[in-house]
């Protein structure tokens, strides 16, 4: 068991490349609503990629919308920690502390998600006027009009001050966006699906930025701070890879305004894949070599996918998988080696591959090497 837990610190201080710090955590003042609210910040620190959090912790009073509308795992953690790249934008990881949102609460995302109803369909739908406040256009009732705005998700940073209390510093909202429409023309008939075009889906929503903006500054508590508004292009159901962020704005304390709408160069390809040979045919190549070599090893397996992340058209992350059956443990070993001789010779070491081999009875091997590392890190399941 001694072996086991080493290991796995191991494995933390290989992926975060820090050094850990075990002082005693430091507890703080939080000013929140004139009151003074105990909490604590941990010393320990996984990366600079990553914000402390404020513990003890809270989860966002709208918790639990998100998987209902977002349209994949793929998509929900990139929209979570997609919004979190966005927030470094701004706000420095060493000065500033993450906080799930605590302001919008879970009714009134669900309200803002609506589409705006006619004084018929209040009364079918037993709502009251003041309920009428859906984001979503309108449906015209003879051609189905699209629902662009599929969630609102809100991050919270706070800073200290020169009193040492945390203070609110900033809000980030993520507004995540339908590339592609799904409804029912009949309640528990067929699907359909309209695909929605990206420069349509960019220009409402930045005009849903807008309007969020608004109600955001209503808020007493969000009168006098900073507001970042991010759109983010969630993929279809079907799709692989994540959709990504592509814009985002500021609006600086007191505005009701977004100002200078910066684009946002991130994308993921799958590996292989026409989109990919495409854009990338290099870096496919350099994959394809790495998959015929595994291939290789068991004749008649073609199971070798990989997720590869650009940042300014610069592959950044590459995560590969690689589903397969073995008949002893010893095999599953030595075939992780070789698998790990092929990622230092397929791979330039500028970028991050992580490989994770897997079979019926569960994961198997795991291969880290982080960009610029020469040796990557092996570990084996036991």
């Amino acid at each position: 068991m001694k072996k086991i837990i080493m290991l796995s610190l191991s494995l933390v201080l290989l992926l975060t490349g820090c050094a850990p710090n075990f002082n005693k955590q430091e507890e703080v003042v939080q000013d929140k609503e004139d009151a003074k609210e105990k909490a604590i910040i941990p010393n320990y620190k996984i990366s600079d990629s990553y914000y402390q959090t404020i513990l003890p912790f809270k989860p966002s009073k709208s918790r639990g919308l998100v998987v209902n509308n977002i349209n994949s795992k793929f998509n929900l953690t990139e929209f979570e920690t997609g919004l979190m790249r966005v927030a470094q934008n701004m706000y420095d990881t060493d000065k500033y502390v993450f906080q799930e949102g605590q302001f919008l609460e879970s009714d009134q995302v669900r309200l803002w998600l609506n589409r705006k109803y006619t004084a018929g369909q209040l009364k079918e739908k037993k709502l009251e006027e003041e309920d009428n406040i859906g984001l979503n256009p309108l449906d015209n009732g003879k051609e189905e009009t699209p629902k662009y705005l599929a969630h609102i998700l809100e991050h919270d940073y706070y800073v200290k001050n020169e009193e040492g209390k945390y203070k609110l510093g900033g809000v980030v909202v993520g507004l995540a966006l339908n590339s592609v429409y799904y409804y029912q023309k009949v309640q528990f008939g067929a699907w359909y699906e309209t695909e929605i075009d990206h420069a349509e889906l960019e220009r409402e929503g930045k005009k849903l930025a807008d309007e969020v903006l608004k109600r955001l500054r209503k808020m007493d508590e969000l009168k006098d701070v900073p507001i970042t508004v991010a759109l983010f292009e969630q993929q279809s159901r079907t799709s692989v890879v994540p959709g990504t962020f592509f814009t985002y704005a500021n609006a600086e304390k007191g505005s009701a305004s977004l100002e200078g709408w910066e684009k946002i160069k991130e994308e993921y390809f799958q590996f292989p894949s026409t989109e990919a040979s495409e854009s990338h045919r290099d870096d496919l190549t350099a994959f394809l070599n790495f998959k015929q070599d595994v291939e290789a090893y068991f004749p008649n397996f073609n199971g070798v996918i990989g997720k590869a992340f650009y940042a300014d058209g610069q592959l950044q992350e590459l995560n590969i998988n690689i589903p397969i059956q073995f008949y002893g443990k010893s095999e599953g070993i030595g075939f992780t080696q070789y698998v790990t001789g092929l990622v230092v010779k397929h791979f330039p070491d500028y970028i991050s591959v992580q490989v994770e081999i897997s079979s019926v009875n569960g994961p198997e091997g795991l291969i880290v090497r982080k960009a610029d590392q020469n040796e990557p890190f092996v570990h084996i399941y036991q």
